[in-house]
């Protein structure tokens, strides 16, 4: 028999789902943005407007209900994760390499199961190290974009943009460490306005202090961080309630299939064709992901 508690479950679970939907399509506006109006100020233009639509649906949240821990360091993660996937998409030196900055971007789903284990917020078998290493060989993969795992050729590519592809990396993590940090200090508050907010303030400071020319707006430019910023917003609020009082791990398994759609939405967005090799990475990182999520399940 179904209760209401386990309804209420699966409505916060689909909410969480509808990120996926909205994520899969950041990748490429993302990178146009950027291309328009620069990393840092395309980054602060998108995040500041986010944080009004959020605002406008939501509300400011009053801060005195949220725990110390989930405001102060969930804040600082999500704020140095927006940061740093902004500024690797727009530090690409073209549009293929933006495609590999968001492959890497997408090691998160696999590395948000493994700190959930390591942090005792879930259980898993023993194959979920041999899932967790396969998403790796598969971002291999992606950086050799001929279908080898030649180590050198790996590393070759890395140098040939260490900072996006350490943002990237970066990136990943943060999201992966916020995600389980928000299920246990949450409490079912929604911070997501602020930390925005906070993002935007970030790179604001940055473009204010970097070589960036002056923005530049076209209709062009301003509709698309208009559509950029309403995906943002509802992305990440549909996440932030999922991950607060969903299925975590029916949520995790539907965000592994991020990648081929982010893929695949932002090659035909930014007119860019995938390698064979490519591709195949992309299906290595969801497998592996896939795997780390079968691992967990009871």
């Amino acid at each position: 028999m179904t209760t209401a508690s386990d309804a209420a479950t699966r409505r916060a679970t689909l909410i969480g789902l509808c990120a996926v939907l909205c994520w899969s399509a950041m990748v490429g506006l993302m990178r146009s943005v950027t291309e328009a109006l620069g990393a840092a100020g395309g980054g602060a233009m998108l995040f500041t407007t986010s944080a009004v639509l959020v605002t406008l649906v939501r509300g400011w949240p009053r801060l005195r209900g949220f725990h110390p821990v989930y405001l102060v360091v969930g804040g600082a993660l999500f704020v140095a994760y927006e940061v740093c996937l902004a500024l690797s998409i727009g530090y690409a030196h073209t549009r293929a390499q933006s495609l590999e900055l968001g492959m890497i971007n997408y090691l998160w789903p696999c590395l948000t199961l493994v700190l959930a284990v390591l942090c005792g917020q879930a259980h898993a078998r023993w194959w979920m190290w041999p899932g967790a290493l396969l998403s790796l060989a598969g971002i291999v993969w992606v950086l050799n974009g001929d279908g080898s795992a030649s180590i050198t050729r790996f590393v070759s590519n890395l140098q040939d943009n260490p900072v996006a592809y350490t943002l990237a990396f970066i990136a990943a993590g943060l999201w992966a460490c916020y995600s389980v940090l928000t299920r246990r200090y949450g409490r079912g508050q929604n911070g997501v306005p602020v930390f925005l907010a906070g993002a935007a303030t970030v790179l604001w400071l940055k473009y204010g202090l970097s070589a960036e020319p002056a923005l530049q707006f076209t209709a062009g430019a301003l509709a698309q961080v208009g559509m950029l910023a309403l995906l943002t917003a509802a992305g990440y609020s549909c996440w932030n309630h999922g991950v607060q009082h969903g299925n975590l791990a029916i949520m995790a398994a539907g965000s592994y299939f991020t990648p081929v759609l982010s893929v695949l939405l932002a090659s035909l967005w930014l007119r860019t064709q995938p390698t064979l090799g490519f591709w195949q990475g992309v299906v290595m990182v969801t497998a592996g992901s896939l795997v780390c999520w079968r691992a967990t399940r009871r």
